[in-house]
C-alpha cells in the first residue's frame, strides 16, 4: 500500500540520520504510556461520536505501532512488516471457520473457538493460567472485567445477577464493619472488594462499568460547571457560596440535562 510505505519511510527518516533529536532518542520504555494515552484519546472520540476526531486519534495510535516498530527495527529486534505478517497469521488462525473447515454458525460458536485456540497458544507460552494472558497495567475497572469474563467463560460466575447483588449488599456490610473498627488497611480492602463486586454486577447486566462511570463523571463535571457559571455571573468567587446555594444550582443543572 502505498501510502503506508510512504509513511514508513517519512517515520524512518526522522529517526535516522538529520532527522528529528527527539524521536531518535526515544526507547520502547521512553514512550511506553503514549500508547496507552492515545487508546483513550481514540475511546473518548468514539463515545462522542466525532468522526473526524476517530480518524485523527486512529492515526495517532498507528503512530505508536510504527514507532515502536521502527525502534525494534533499529534494535535488529523486528520490523513492522514482520508486525504485520505475524498479525495476518494470527488473524487466519484464529479465524478457522472462514479460513479452514472449522464451522461455526454463531457468534457464540466464534467466540467458543477463540477461546479454545488461544487456549493452545498460550499452552505453548508455558502458562499455568488462564489469567496469566491479562496485562497486570490494566486500569482497574478493565482488569476486573476483564479478570470476572475470562473466569466466567470457565464456569466460574453467578447464575443470574441477583446473586451478584447479594454479593454487593455483602461486601457493603463489610465495608461499614471496617469504618467502626477503624482499620484503614480493612477499608481499603473492603472498598477493593465492593468495587469489584460492582464491576462483576454491571458485566451481567452487560453493562462496561468503565463507559458508565465516564458518562457519570461527565454529567457531573457539566453540573459543576453550571456551579461555576453561576458564580460568574453573580461576580463571586466559588468560595463565597453557600453548599446550600451550590446544591440548588446543582439539582437545577441535573433536572434540564
Amino acid at each position: 500500500m502505498e501510502e503506508f510505505d510512504r509513511l514508513v519511510e517519512i517515520f524512518e527518516r526522522l529517526r535516522g540520520p538529520g532527522g528529528c533529536p527527539w524521536d531518535a532518542e526515544q526507547t520502547h520504555r521512553s514512550i511506553s504510556r503514549c500508547a496507552l494515552e492515545e487508546a483513550y484519546e481514540l475511546f473518548d472520540a468514539i463515545e462522542s461520536n466525532d468522526t473526524e476526531h476517530m480518524k485523527e486519534e486512529l492515526g495517532d495510535l498507528l503512530l505508536q505501532v510504527l514507532f515502536h516498530s521502527t525502534i525494534a527495527k533499529d534494535l535488529g529486534e523486528f520490523t513492522i512488516r514482520d508486525v504485520i505478517n505475524d498479525l495476518a497469521k494470527k488473524l487466519i488462525h484464529r479465524h478457522p471457520h472462514v479460513f479452514g473447515n472449522t464451522l461455526a454458525d454463531t457468534s457464540k460458536d466464534v467466540i467458543r473457538n477463540w477461546e479454545q485456540i488461544k487456549q493452545k497458544e498460550q499452552g505453548k507460552r508455558e502458562r499455568t493460567s488462564i489469567l496469566d494472558g491479562i496485562p497486570e497495567s490494566l486500569p482497574g475497572l478493565l482488569h476486573a472485567r476483564k479478570v470476572q469474563s475470562v473466569v466466567s467463560r470457565v464456569g466460574f460466575d453467578w447464575q443470574d445477577p441477583s446473586g451478584a447483588i447479594e454479593k454487593i449488599q455483602e461486601e457493603l456490610g463489610e465495608v461499614m464493619e471496617a469504618l467502626q473498627k477503624g482499620d484503614h488497611d480493612e477499608i481499603v480492602s473492603e472498598i477493593g472488594d465492593l468495587l469489584f463486586s460492582m464491576v462483576n454486577y454491571a458485566r451481567l447486566l452487560k453493562v462496561d462499568p468503565e463507559a458508565a462511570l465516564r458518562k457519570t463523571i461527565r454529567s457531573f463535571k457539566e453540573r459543576f460547571r453550571a456551579i461555576e457559571d453561576e458564580a460568574r455571573t453573580n461576580g463571586i468567587s466559588l468560595d463565597e457560596m453557600t453548599l446550600e446555594e451550590m446544591d440548588r444550582i446543582w439539582e437545577q443543572a441535573k433536572r434540564s440535562s
